[in-house]
């Protein structure tokens, strides 16, 4: 007998499995849960990172976001609410920086807590309720990469003229005109008549199914939102530049350009924020830290149990093959034979558990993904990770047990009964 062989290892660990397969079920059912667990939160975090990133580049790429303060998960203090606004001359005088390519102003008429519009959009006798209303300028198509399926933007001439047209988001268009289609159309908003030039496409969201409040707008000429809604003076201004290399440059250009408009002194802070759509990355960055921590937290819990149980099953088959031990040491094994082979097959058991982990939480991925709706992906990294640490377990709590297969009396073993 070869006592070195892997694969006699192997077939040693199986038949321990089949020996007793509810005992043994038991004893790897800690791993399984840890390596399920590991799966499928890594897969949901994964999905939804990927998700996160998709929605980041689809706000535009080589952007920055100016306001009076950092909109993106913040409650404003009552300082922030009192600063200045930003304005369109702040918008010109940007686009005259060396590294700016466009700069585009919008405001919005909507419930920016709940993320849903206040007004109804009508056609015929079909009408859509809690649409958003944008008003943007022609540059818009530069800095935020917006997707249009039908018709066109708005341009320079619609600015100038604060024509009555307007891009409908793509909820919006589908269930005003369900069966026809929509360009030039007339439709009711605010009770003004909008004639409809174009159509967006669907917007990215981060999970989930049914209607998208990002795709139920309306946006307009900056010139016409402000016949419509004089009084929203709340004005973003988002600025595309040349390279991403040139980012900070620009930042720091545009900076200095705003606090010298505003007229901040050297000693205050300033009054207003610039940041990008990679803040949204930073922020899901430190909500994901929390997540893996309880992963580990979770699966270190199952893994510790299989362990545990591993190593029981290992001490209970140590002491009903003690004849067996004694035997193959009377023809020759030697303490490393013996110690090497019972690591192996606790290392074998828990490799199975790992198997069975990964194909359990495999399964829950696929049922989360196309049962529910929800952007889970599997992480190759991570699906190694807990398959090495289950083999890892297998090597750390199989030790003890090898170590007292190896150290038994040969003849003590022969005459255990």
């Amino acid at each position: 007998m070869r006592f070195n062989d892997p694969r006699e290892s192997v077939r040693m660990a199986l038949d321990t499995l089949r020996s007793n397969k509810l005992r043994s079920g038991l004893t790897v059912l800690g791993i399984v849960i840890g390596v399920a667990t590991v799966i499928t939160i890594s897969s949901l975090i994964n999905g939804v990172n990927n998700r996160v990133e998709d929605i980041a580049h689809s706000l535009g790429t080589n952007d920055l976001w100016v306001f009076r303060w950092n909109f993106i998960g913040i409650r404003p203090t009552a300082e922030m609410l009192a600063r200045k606004q930003l304005t369109l001359a702040d918008a010109d005088a940007i686009a005259k920086l060396p590294h700016v390519v466009a700069v585009n102003a919008s405001r919005q008429f909507s419930n920016w807590n709940l993320g849903v519009g206040y007004v109804a959009v009508k056609y015929k006798d079909r009408k859509i309720q809690n649409t958003t209303l944008t008003g943007a300028l022609p540059a818009a198509t530069l800095t935020n990469d917006i997707p249009i399926i039908e018709g066109r933007m708005f341009n320079e001439d619609d600015e100038f003229r604060a024509a009555n047209v307007t891009v409908l988001g793509n909820e919006t268009a589908a269930k005003l005109f369900p069966n026809e289609n929509p360009i030039g159309k007339p439709v009711d908003i605010d009770g003004d008549i909008f004639t409809v030039i174009g159509v967006l496409d669907k917007a990215k969201r981060l999970f989930g199914s049914g209607d998208n409040p990002d795709d139920n707008q309306a946006v307009f000429p900056l010139s016409t939102f402000h016949k419509i809604h004089p009084e929203i003076e709340d004005t973003v201004l988002t600025i595309k530049y040349d390279d991403a290399k040139n980012k900070s440059l620009v930042t720091e250009e545009v900076r200095m350009l705003l606090r010298e408009r505003r007229r901040v002194h050297v000693e205050k802070d300033d009054d207003f924020a610039i940041f990008s759509p990679d803040y949204i990355l930073q922020l899901w960055s430190q909500v994901t830290a929390g997540l893996v921590i309880f992963m580990f937290a979770v699966s270190s819990v199952g893994l510790l149990v299989g362990g545990v149980g591993v190593m029981n099953i290992m001490l209970v088959s140590v002491t009903e093959r003690t004849r067996e031990i004694g035997v193959r040491k009377a023809i020759g094994a030697t303490k490393r034979n013996v110690l090497v082979q019972f690591t192996f097959e606790a290392m074998t058991l828990c490799a199975i558990g790992g198997v069975i982990g990964i194909l359990l939480g495999t399964l829950i991925t696929v049922i989360i993904r196309y049962g529910v709706s929800f952007p889970a992906s599997m992480s190759t990294l991570w699906t190694v990770i807990a398959f090495v640490v289950s083999c890892g377990i297998g090597l750390v709590f199989g030790i003890y047990p090898a170590w007292k297969a190896a150290t038994l009396d040969p003849i003590e073993a022969l005459r255990y009964e």
